[in-house]
């Protein structure tokens, strides 16, 4: 098996041809690089001599978000042929093995509503995904955690986690900042974002049960979740227009500077957000056409969905709708309204 994946470098293959699990294995390649298999969909590069930075790259906590996919499995074949030698400590991400044979955005449950211990809280773990989410932290864990504590102060933990909408946006690309409790954004992250092409930013304003908030406030990595476009099948996406977002990564890989101008935030779209609207039963129903597009804006007072008696409509001008999804569990989140903000140009 070793020999076979240093040949052909397909993780992903190995990954989706054992869904359920891999048995942990290790090896290094000719460049000194060690590999550690820790199970299905997740693998990890330890440079012989690495910087300071402790990156985690994501994808597939949905099944049908193929363009990160894709781009991970390049990154992860190119170093195991040697076409890309990384310098920094690296983990690559694959979630949801399972979902991503099925071509499904999950099997069960979401499994990005699950993570920051929400996967053992009420029924517990009674799906696949959700125990998942508690291996996915626990292997972010061991990943960040497993150099000498005293090197710990020294480290630079980053985590991005690449998705692709249900639907298309106004801004093609954007970014979900977690909520920091406080702590100051990061200037060096929106460049990062910048040269990733993503130039729109939503600031979150209070704790979530994604990926990138665990990392974020568990860990206290840079963390982000990143939507690179609209899903599409294996095979149907334009590659060409993510080449600044694999760029980016693979500059981080390699140590080396991104390719992207000094930070000003007048550069920038960003928005926070405003509320949240919960599905509260199955009559639930969006008041707006399906293909309608992220971040779009209607008139205040317009009729924006129902839930039962419940009517949610448009309170202020200039609110936008991102993420809406009527097919969502009773509970979750169905819909957010973002409103912009601006940040200042002295970021932390």
């Amino acid at each position: 098996m070793v020999q076979q994946l240093i040949a052909a470098g397909d993780f992903l293959k190995l990954t989706l041809a054992n869904p359920d699990g891999l048995a942990p294995f290790s090896f290094s390649l000719d460049n000194g690089t060690q590999v550690q298999v820790w199970d299905s969909g997740v693998i990890c590069f330890e440079p012989e001599q690495a910087s300071n930075d402790d990156l985690v790259l994501s994808c597939g906590i949905h099944g049908n978000e193929t363009a990160p996919i894709e781009i991970c499995a390049a990154i992860v074949q190119d170093i195991l042929t040697a076409h890309l030698v990384p310098k920094v400590r690296l983990l690559v991400l694959f979630g949801n093995p399972a979902a991503i044979n099925a071509g499904s955005r999950e099997i069960t449950e979401n499994l990005n509503r699950l993570f920051s211990g929400y996967h053992s809280k009420g029924a517990g773990l009674i799906n696949a995904e959700r125990h998942r989410a508690k291996a996915l932290e626990q292997y972010v864990s061991q990943f960040y955690q497993q150099l000498p504590v005293t090197s710990l102060a020294t480290r630079n933990r980053s985590l991005y986690d690449l998705h692709t909408a249900i639907r298309g946006s106004r801004f093609e690309k954007f970014a979900v900042y977690p909520y920091l409790h406080g702590k100051p954004w990061q200037q060096a992250e929106f460049v990062f974002l910048a040269a990733c092409d993503v130039n729109t930013v939503l600031l979150m304003q209070t704790p979530a049960t994604t990926f990138s908030y665990y990392a974020s406030h568990s860990h206290g990595a840079n963390s982000f979740t990143i939507e690179l476009g609209k899903v599409k099948p294996f095979g149907q996406n334009e590659m060409a227009r993510f080449a600044k977002a694999n760029d980016a990564l693979r500059a981080l890989i390699r140590a080396e500077p991104v390719k992207a101008a000094p930070f000003a935030s007048s550069q920038f779209n960003i928005y926070q957000v405003y509320r949240s609207i919960i599905k509260q039963t199955q009559d639930f129903k969006l008041h707006f056409a399906d293909d309608i597009e992220n971040f779009t804006c209607y008139p205040p007072g317009t009729l924006l969905a129902t839930d039962g008696d419940i009517e949610y409509r448009v309170e202020r001008q200039g609110e936008a709708l991102i993420f809406p999804n009527a097919n969502v569990a009773i509970g979750q989140r169905a819909m957010l309204m973002v409103v912009p903000t601006t940040v200042t140009d002295n970021l932390g």
